[in-house]
């Protein structure tokens, strides 16, 4: 055909027959390359349905993919694993650190807040956090307390003695009281945050109400506005109450629990013969009863060392607390009215570094203290990162005034330490045993005691001459003679008094020449001046030498 490509025959006629392919065996015929088209029904000559190049390139790329997901999850997982390990397991120098015992629930992670934290430039600060049912302790006069974690698992539980305590779970809540561990710990003289003496004045409710009363009376109620409160020690007792609608508050108990809102006389006798049936005894059944106040909003004013803030939160749920169901919280700005409120009550039980107060605020713009927390109250708002680094900054200036660094041992520099209320700062050399430090301010150097100071030789010259009752180079051999005991009676308070002039004045002299002149040659000059001094005084009391 004209114009088609060479040695290609034309497509058949329609109709008409296809010529088949080559036998088998047979030689192609010659003058060029077979492009024939077959058909029919013949043998196969190679793979039916070979696969896609795509299809191929596709299911290698998702196989790959999901080997190197693989390989990412695992890496991650290990990675994971060892950075949780390393944030739970705090490297921290054995023989250069502190102990903080941090009472909390699982909630808040506060080792994270002292890591990087040294006291007295090069001591580490180990934080062991647990919950009050989690330890148990025993507690010796000497050695203080030894605090184990008893955690569930089956291996012996890890002991510890703490060099100071943070305590943010309440040590009592209805029915779990923990006050025996309070006990322990202050039957040990462990320094804390707030003062075990304040936390446990903080157990039982009423008793907090009572000082809070103080104040009142103290400040006038325009100065200290109180809620009106009735205490009943027995539910049997409050059943001639005859205002209402009002509010019930049983026994110790935090969050609102244990606190009902009686509307009639028969709610408050199903609420007293619930309470008398629970099985208390009567001094365990306490309550109180106050008039109901249609609050607006409520006031959280809460004091950590030096800061000071101020929570308002106002139900939008129509729950009358607060604390249940949804509610709006905002910070509001700090007035000089609730500061002085707030430092007030920071003063009660020997003074409270960190403590709270609530205050509801009527419908007509009345404000009603109703509580005082200690230092277990909740944070609030969203500065409760920046609360709790406050409250770490104060134990960590705490515990650089209370914890100080060994001088024999560790363990009985610990216990010695803690039962002291404070500390300076500052590390102190090594003093020598007997002798008394020099004081702070100025005043006249101590006299040394017996054994010898660490201040120099001459120092130590002046100590043993005057005050072992030794006389030095002592030449007379003959017996006392009657005059000469005599004159000794007479004289025995001057001698007393003249020999304690000359061992202080030996030692200032020694102290002055030992801290001004280093040479050696005027220390021995001194030395040999002052052992003339105490010849003469001795040849003065005691005759003629």
């Amino acid at each position: 055909m004209p114009g088609g490509p060479p040695n290609i025959p034309p497509p058949p006629a329609p109709g008409s027959a296809v010529s088949p392919g080559p036998v088998p065996g047979s030689a192609p015929p010659t003058g060029g390359p077979e492009l024939s088209l077959s058909f029919g029904k013949g043998p196969q000559r190679g793979t039916s349905a070979p696969s896609s190049p795509a299809k191929s390139r596709e299911s290698l790329l998702q196989r790959v993919q999901s080997l190197t997901g693989a390989a990412r999850d695992q890496g991650a997982s290990i990675i994971g694993a060892a950075v949780s390990s390393a944030a739970r397991v705090q490297p921290f120098n054995k023989d250069k650190c502190f102990t903080l015992l941090v009472l909390d629930d699982q909630n808040t992670d506060w080792s994270k807040y002292f890591r990087g934290k040294r006291l007295h430039g090069d001591y580490d600060i180990r934080v062991e956090q647990a919950e009050f049912r989690e330890i148990s302790l025993t507690a010796n006069a000497d050695a203080g307390p030894l605090v184990s974690f008893n955690r569930g698992s089956s291996k012996q539980p890890k002991s510890y003695r703490p060099d100071f305590i943070l305590v943010r779970q309440a040590p009592r809540d209805g029915a779990k009281d923990y006050r025996s561990t309070l006990l322990g710990l202050k039957y040990g003289g462990v320094p804390s945050i707030n003062s075990l003496h304040s936390l446990y004045q903080f157990q039982d409710k009423p008793w907090v109400f009572a000082h809070l009363l103080q104040l009142q009376r103290r400040l006038g109620k325009e100065g200290f506005p109180l809620v009106e409160q009735t205490f009943f020690p027995n539910p049997r007792d409050m059943l001639a109450w005859q205002r209402f609608p009002c509010v019930l508050k049983a026994g110790h108990c935090h969050g609102g629990k244990a606190t009902a809102k009686l509307d009639n006389p028969g709610a408050l006798q199903d609420a007293a013969g619930l309470l008398c049936g629970t099985g208390l005894s009567d001094s365990t059944s306490y309550c109180s009863l106050e008039p109901y106040v249609d609050a607006k909003f409520d006031i959280h004013i809460q004091k950590i060392g030096t800061n000071y803030k101020a929570f308002m939160r106002k139900s939008i749920s129509g729950n009358w607390k607060t604390n249940q169901g949804s509610a709006m919280l905002e910070q509001i700005p700090m007035t000089e009215k609730y500061k002085a409120w707030i430092d007030e009550v920071s003063e009660l039980f020997g003074g409270m570094e960190v403590c709270g107060i609530a205050v509801i605020v009527s419908k007509e713009g009345k404000e009603f203290i109703i509580s005082a927390s200690d230092s277990t109250f909740p944070l609030m708002g969203d500065t409760q990162e920046e609360d709790r680094r406050h409250i770490a900054d104060l134990v960590v200036g705490r515990m650089q005034n209370v914890c100080r660094p060994s001088m024999m041992t560790k363990a009985t520099s610990r216990t010695s330490i803690s039962s002291r209320g404070g500390s300076p700062t500052e590390e102190m050399p090594p003093v020598p045993i007997g002798t008394r430090p020099a004081p702070v301010g100025g005043g006249p150097p101590p006299i040394p005691e017996r054994t010898t100071p660490g201040v120099g030789s001459i120092g130590r010259h002046g100590s043993i001459s005057s005050q072992s009752g030794e006389i030095p180079e002592q030449p007379s051999e003959k017996a006392p003679t009657l005059n000469s005991l005599g004159r000794r009676d007479s004289q025995a308070s001057q001698s007393s008094s003249v020999s304690g002039v000359s061992s202080a004045s030996a030692a200032r002299s020694g102290v002055s020449k030992v801290t001004t002149v280093p040479g050696q040659g005027t220390v021995a000059d001194e030395a040999e001046d002052t052992m003339k001094n105490l010849r003469k005084t001795f040849a003065g009391i005691f005759g003629d030498m």
